[in-house]
């Protein structure tokens, strides 16, 4: 099965729907980060396709979404879109946090 990003429209129109409603980015509109998902689940699919015997993912990520495609016992794989959560206010890691320098 040739897998293209036409597949996952509906993931990805899902995932705009929670970015709109939930996700506040100071890096992206919603045109913005509708390009972005496109091009990572085009990049999880080339990985998926690509992945080595034994495994069953693809993964594709910048420092907001995660796209990560997942082989089932059908032919479709799984795709699964997260927004990985940060905050444009925290100052460093944990471990730094309260060290003097």
């Amino acid at each position: 099965m040739d897998l293209t990003v036409d597949m996952f429209e509906t993931e990805i129109g899902e995932a705009l729907k929670a970015f709109d409603k939930f996700v506040v980015c100071l890096d992206k509109s919603t045109p913005e980060c509708e390009d972005s998902l496109k091009r990572l689940v085009k990049k999880a699919i080339d990985a998926y396709e690509s992945r080595a015997p034994g495994l069953r993912h693809g993964i594709a990520l910048d420092r907001q979404v995660t796209v990560i495609m997942s082989q089932t016992d059908s032919g479709k794989p799984l795709c699964a879109i997260y927004f990985n959560l940060s905050s444009p206010y925290h100052k460093g890691t944990p471990a730094s946090v309260g060290k003097e320098k």
